[in-house]
């Protein structure tokens, strides 16, 4: 199984916050790769390990490099994943000159002490395949003759022929080929595919923006981080703005080993899986804590985008952040991701991380916090999975009836933080609002029911005009004994009186309008600071 060591200091500026082997699911089956987490990136790497590499350069029959397969990658902080390496997806078939397909070629290469040839290969002929280089590292020997490509197939080494070797027996020729080496090759296209097949890693798909839509905060003439175009093959760049990290939602953790993350724009997941659960943990927690940090920088970078007019009706965004909605009535997807917005006045859920302008206008669902109650979700003895406990419901009073969402949060503090914020957002809609009115009949007389914050319930008749008479009824607040509805048109309120319920026809569904009683309600008491 994977292990994952972690550091027990802080890491200095630049270094990995953690790192290890995990183990990630490509295809159905589980692959060890080294992970490094930075703080802005996941990192992925599918590399030769040092104790299998020959000094002169050779490891495992499949990789040139100085000292091991590992140091001839570019460090952490260069400027591109492929900064040292060409590979088949840097010396593209097309860039290949026309003259030298299909044509032996002889290229003379001085090797360096250290370093080596500085070329990977692959094939060989219990492959069916040729000798075929598959890297180029640059600035090493092979890459400074400008006359080799990746997909050249060896055919000799100092006349000695290659073409039905295996590839232990063409690792040994280039072992004892000496400081000058003749290579007789000639580019195959018909390879290419070949070359291209990485590691696992190079199979990961994940989130590449085209350039026409730029990223939340960035400026069309921003140029793309080399970090979003992740083609080294052995080596995948995550970067974790606006990640979403969970666990047990796309496969099945019963010993509690895996972590997931999926891409901003929900198309993408990567399942890890570590050593045991107490590791799993770590690295869940490790990644958590990077994820939130950047996603408290992005409300301003979409207020910065979104200018003065706001997103989906209101003025500015309170929170945002991934959930875990529970999907109603699939047993076989029990949770899905989704992006939740609260506003001053709306809770907004959107399917994936809005990247144009436009998207921030049209969320799935958008729910009046004025109309929203909070439900928490009692913590069950017989939860199945861990996580589960960690849930909260949202109701909202519609047209159409009671419209509930069941959330599930990543952690206690993540919890606390998004019960607090509807809380507060229903609160501050309230007070922001002031006043609801509609249209009733009231004793057979078509009526206008307000409900002020502040000043209760008052009752007109409808005028023609529209200007406001004396009020056929008015109560405040402390008068209502209770509050009641059919679920369908009528409302009935409880003032205490002899007369007993007003019963009000509203027309059509009155649940929005007993929500916002209750939220005004619970407003006043807050105010007081009580507990509503």
């Amino acid at each position: 199984m994977a292990v994952v060591a972690t550091a027990a200091v802080v890491p200095s500026r630049g270094a990995p916050l953690i790192s290890g082997v995990v183990e990630v699911l490509v295809r159905d089956r589980w692959h060890k790769v080294l992970a490094n987490l930075s703080e802005t990136t996941l990192t992925l790497s599918c590399e030769e390990h040092a104790e299998n590499a020959a000094f002169n350069g050779i490891t495992n029959g499949s990789s040139f490099s100085a000292q091991s397969g590992i140091q001839q990658y570019p460090e952490q902080g260069s400027n591109s994943p492929n900064a040292g390496v060409r590979i088949a997806f840097t010396d593209l078939p097309e860039q290949v000159p026309e003259a030298i397909a299909n044509k032996k070629r002889s290229v003379k290469v001085a090797k360096q002490d250290v370093g080596g040839l500085g070329i990977s290969i692959k094939g060989g002929r219990e492959n069916k395949m040729p000798i075929l280089i598959s890297k180029i590292f640059k600035g090493l020997a092979a890459d400074q003759t400008q006359a080799l490509y990746v997909g050249d197939a060896i055919l000799s080494v100092n006349g000695n022929d290659l073409r039905d070797a295996t590839h232990d027996e063409a690792v040994q020729a280039l072992k004892r080929a000496g400081k000058e080496v003749l290579l007789e090759v000639k580019y195959m296209r018909e390879a290419t595919p070949y070359v291209k097949k990485g590691s696992p890693v190079s199979e990961i798909g994940w989130e590449t923006p085209p350039p026409e839509s730029p990223r939340i905060g960035s400026t069309g003439s921003d140029p793309p981080s080399p970090h979003f175009f992740s083609i080294h093959g052995d080596r995948k760049h995550i970067p974790l703005k606006m990640c979403y990290v969970t666990r047990s939602m796309t496969v099945a953790d019963p010993e509690n080993r895996q972590f997931e993350l999926h891409s901003p724009d929900a198309k993408h997941t990567v399942v890890l899986r570590c050593k045991d659960s107490s590791v799993a943990q770590t690295w869940f927690s490790a990644v958590h804590a990077v994820t939130s940090e950047l996603s408290t920088k992005i409300i301003g970078e979409v207020k910065e985008q979104l200018g003065k007019t706001g997103v989906a009706g209101s003025r500015e965004i309170r929170h945002l952040g991934w959930l875990a909605e529970k999907v109603p009535g699939d047993l076989e997807k029990q949770w899905k991701p989704v992006l939740v917005v609260l506003t001053e006045k709306d809770l907004l859920l959107y399917p994936s991380m809005p990247r144009m302008r436009e998207a921030w206008f049209n969320p799935t669902h958008t729910y009046p916090l004025l109309a929203t109650r909070l439900v928490h979700s009692s913590p069950g003895k017989e939860s199945p999975k861990p996580g589960v406990e960690l849930s909260f419901a949202t109701r909202t009073g519609t047209r159409q009836g009671i419209e509930t969402h069941l959330f599930r949060a990543e952690s206690s503090k993540d919890l606390s933080i998004w019960t607090r914020h509807i809380v507060q957002g229903c609160h501050n809609a309230a007070e922001l609002t002031k006043e609801i009115t509609t249209p009733c009949t009231y004793k057979k007389q078509k009526c206008l029911l307000a409900v002020h914050y502040e000043q209760g319930f008052s009752i007109f008749a409808e005028t023609e005009d529209g200007v406001r008479s004396k009020p056929l009824l008015q109560q405040p607040y402390e008068k209502l004994k209770m509050s009641s509805d059919d679920g369908v048109r009528m409302l009935f309120l409880d003032f205490g009186e002899d007369e007993g319920d007003i019963t009000l026809d509203l027309h059509s569904c009155p649940k929005p309008i007993v929500f916002i009683i209750h939220s005004f309600l619970s407003a006043k008491v807050a105010r007081l600071g009580l507990v509503a």
